[in-house]
């Protein structure tokens, strides 16, 4: 009996990296193994990494990071991989900014509402920014990486509209989002900075962030059919050509 592949992948500089492949989608068709990745950033990545990126055929990376957060941690990857920025705003951290500048200093609550709310400005204010991330892997396949800082807000967002245009249940996509808090490693020292209880919240993911968003496109677009062809352009031939190109036969 053959193995599968593993969804996760050690690497020394990166925590939060792994395989999209294997999950179910339309008519029962599974993602392809080694050919969708998501990760956090990959600044720290040794040149043990970088080989077993190249092992895996790694081709191309969307980073989603804003241009601050790349010239401040570049990343590290091997000659020959083709990087494109596709930023998406850190909403979570602009609304945080402003809550600061009333003299308000944040509590745990304020933290869950601005995370919620961080997740339904990326349906209506990061359309057009995952319209054009989905029309770059129309363009063909080839082992493709997508990522921001911690991979676990933009990135999430995006791997998980990728998965439901792919057909995969919601049920498994907030599965896959959850995942974030078993591998992200974060410095302890992080978390127990500012206000108490407010670094956990923002730097955890909740099953109820990822629904907040969800919940916005069910009450503008009515489900996320619609919104994936009114707001991202991918009516039903750009679908099918999205299944063939990342589902298996």
């Amino acid at each position: 009996m053959t193995s599968l592949p593993t969804r996760t992948i050690p690497l020394t500089g990166a925590s939060n990296f792994r395989d999209l492949g294997g999950y179910v989608g339309a008519d029962g068709r599974a993602l392809r193994w080694r050919t969708l990745f998501r990760s956090d950033h990959l600044a720290g990545l040794t040149a043990q990494d970088q080989a077993l990126l190249l092992d895996l055929g790694l081709a191309q990376v969307l980073d989603l990071r804003m241009e601050t957060e790349r010239l401040a941690a570049p990343n590290r990857l091997p000659a020959g991989v083709a990087q494109q920025a596709l930023p998406i705003t850190p909403w979570v951290l602009r609304q945080m900014h402003a809550l600061h500048s009333t003299g308000h200093i944040p509590t745990p609550d304020d933290a869950l509402a601005l995370m919620r709310q961080t997740y339904r400005t990326f349906v209506t204010e990061e359309a057009a920014t995952l319209a054009t991330l989905f029309q770059r892997l129309l363009n063909g396949p080839g082992p493709l990486l997508f990522h921001c800082t911690a991979g676990k807000d933009r990135t999430g967002w995006v791997a998980a509209m990728l998965l439901l245009a792919l057909g995969v249940p919601r049920a498994v996509v907030l599965e896959d989002y959850l995942l974030t808090n078993q591998l992200l490693q974060v410095d302890p020292a992080l978390l127990q900075a500012g206000p108490p209880g407010v670094m956990p919240v923002l730097w955890r993911v909740q099953a109820d962030y990822l629904e907040a968003g969800l919940d916005e496109i069910d009450t503008r677009w009515g489900g996320v059919d619609a919104y994936l062809n009114d707001a991202l352009g991918l009516g039903y031939d750009q679908r099918q050509r999205l299944a063939a190109l990342y589902l298996q036969p």
